[in-house]
């Protein structure tokens, strides 16, 4: 079977290898009987955990018909779960949600109550999540050869572990991966090397980690295929870091010698066999590009032989692509799957695509998936097999892990199919970031309008938003107003925007929104002029690390795209620079349907 003909974009390389056309042969094989592999998946999962004391609760009597079980079990959410889940952090081995051990619990990067979600795993479920993860290499491959000649220049960072008073561990997704046997066996993949030693990965430190990650990375410059991070504000940061730190690189480069900041021992140990001689000549190069006040291009000018990169920039992320686009040169950013902390979901088919259209293909075999329909007032939920083109849902999931018609959270809009599996775009998490009357703006609303400002600054003075948070300001005017806080960045002072454009990209701003946002501030009066405030360079760094000593994971952090949490509210507003108001309404017509209430 010719596995190129059938995957998206024509003309597309051989398998890599023998293992890589297994890969691919299996990806074909269970798309193309979607529905007959999630009714297995389903069966798997209801008659291993039958006896659970969960599923027994909504008496199925070991039934594992799937009419019976949608119509026996809720659908729920963390909230709902938390009684169960405490049992387990408290130390109760019993078969409460799987009759499977409890190997650890993963704090997912959302919270319930201001608190990190502890989502209980077990081995079934990660050994059905290594399986997607063996599978992202392959389909890259396909798009770009000779991957197997170069290294992966990854930023890749563990938390500390904590143990649950019932004694088991307690870490985000991302840290039992990089601890896993998995990550480990890597070493024996051409295709899966990286510049950074396990010493430098495996560093609770965080600076320490990312010093050496970077120094790393400089010292086979030539060697680096790819550049990546698990999100796109994770590369972004590496990049400040940079920035910052590259006269103590290009000092250790130059001298041969490693910085005594960096104490950690086994650390010290790997550098001594890394850092083997002297290398001025390494070291005046890299000098000379980062000292330039241009930094456009810099990843292609510091590691010339990448290719693309890797790293998350769906969803909120998408946000990160422009500036991603100005520090390669426009290379390929390739988002490969997408997952969560309760279940791994799906894979970039077309990796090397738009970023801003990425696309994944929901894998049948990862777990039962079931969709609530975001435009329908129905109960009922609709199976993979019946989602529709275009139609937007949430996700529900059932996994090996023990989790049962579980809401996640996830917005997803259906684009079409791969064979007879379901592709989707990742639209926002189930939430409303802004209000201050009848207005619901939500994360992808926000980031909507953000990029078309954004659009308009570039075109305008060539500078670039490189970060941004908002909040919904009800006390300081009347009415209301929404604030939003831009870290900027520019070529040279030159390119910095006039306080008039700014301005107007306020109102753009306020023209992407949607209608019952225009209707509030045209019509209604009841919202005022939107504000954006400019904040000094590296100000959204300062936000992460004020996040990481909070107990952030680096790994998982995410920008707040709505700040209520007073200590990061007066960290913005201590780092303002300027503030421009919308210069006028909206467009708003009084013809325009309002059913809104």
């Amino acid at each position: 079977m010719d596995i190129g003909s059938t995957l998206p974009k024509p003309q597309l390389g051989p398998p890599a290898c023998e293992k890589h056309a297994k890969a691919l042969q299996f990806i074909e094989e269970v798309t193309r009987n979607a529905e007959s592999v999630q009714q297995k998946v389903l069966e798997e999962i209801l008659s291993a955990n039958a006896e659970t004391e969960y599923l027994r609760r909504f008496r199925l009597s070991g039934s594992v018909d799937r009419d019976t079980f949608k119509s026996n079990v809720p659908v729920v959410t963390y909230e709902e779960l938390q009684p169960e889940i405490q049992r387990i952090v408290e130390g109760d081995r019993s078969p409460i949600l799987s009759v499977y051990p409890i190997t650890e619990l993963f704090t997912s990067s959302g919270t319930s109550g201001g608190q990190s979600k502890l989502i209980p795993t077990t081995k079934v479920e990660m050994d059905r999540r290594d399986i997607l993860t063996n599978l992202r290499m392959p389909v890259m491959s396909l798009y770009v050869p000779d991957l197997d000649k170069g290294k992966g220049l990854y930023f890749m960072f563990v938390r500390p572990e904590t143990k649950t008073p019932g004694g088991l561990l307690a870490r985000n997704v991302f840290t039992s991966h990089l601890k896993s046997a998995h990550f480990q066996a890597r070493r024996n993949d051409p295709y899966d090397l990286y510049t950074s030693p396990d010493e430098a990965i495996q560093c609770p430190n965080t600076f320490q980690s990312m010093y050496t990650q970077m120094l790393c990375g400089l010292l086979e410059h030539k060697q680096v295929h790819r550049v990546g991070a698990v999100f796109a504000s994770g590369l972004l940061r590496a990049i400040r870091f940079l920035q910052l730190h590259w006269p103590q690189l290009t000092h250790d480069i130059r001298s041969g010698t490693f910085n005594l900041a960096i104490t950690d021992p086994s650390i010290r140990d790997c550098m001594i066999r890394i850092l083997k001689k002297p290398e001025p000549e390494l070291a005046d190069f890299i000098a000379s590009e980062c000292s330039k006040e241009n930094w456009e291009k810099i990843i292609t000018r510091i590691w010339p032989n990448t290719k693309y990169l890797d790293c998350v920039v769906s969803g909120v992320m998408a946000q990160y692509i422009t500036a991603l686009d100005y520090y390669s040169g426009g290379l390929p950013v390739a988002s490969t799957s997408y997952g969560s902390s309760e279940c791994y979901v799906g894979l970039n088919l077309n990796p090397i695509c738009d970023p801003s259209q990425v696309i994944y293909t929901i894998m049948p075999n990862m777990a039962y998936f079931e969709f609530i329909p975001q435009k329908s007032n129905l109960a009922k939920l609709v199976d993979l097999a019946d989602v529709e083109v275009g139609q937007e849902y949430e996700v529900v999931v059932t996994t090996y892990g023990g989790l049962y018609r579980y809401r996640i959270g996830d917005i997803l809009r259906v684009t079409g199919f791969h064979n007879s599996a379901p592709q989707v775009l990742f639209v926002s998490r189930k939430n409303v970031l802004l209000s201050i009357d009848a207005d619901k703006t939500d994360e992808a609303d926000l980031q909507k309008s953000v990029e078309t400002a954004g659009r308009l600054l570039r075109d305008e003075s060539n500078a670039t938003v490189l970060d941004y948070t908002s909040y919904a300001d009800s006390k300081s005017t009347i009415p209301g107003h929404y604030v939003i806080y831009w870290e900027l960045v520019a070529p040279d002072s030159a390119c910095w925007p006039s306080d008039e454009l700014l301005g107007r990209c306020c109102l753009a701003m306020e023209e992407s929104l949607g209608d019952i946002y225009r209707s509030c501030r045209a019509a209604d009066r009841s919202i005022g002029p939107l504000e954006i405030r400019v904040v000094r360079s590296g100000t959204f760094e300062e936000i992460m690390d004020y996040a990481i000593s909070r107990g952030a994971s680096i790994s998982q952090y995410k920008v707040p795209r709505c700040v209520n949490v007073a200590p990061i509210r007066n960290l913005l507003e201590s780092r303002v620079v300027s503030a421009h108001f919308s210069p006028s309404l909206p467009h708003w017509s009084p013809n325009q349907v309002r059913n809104f209430f």
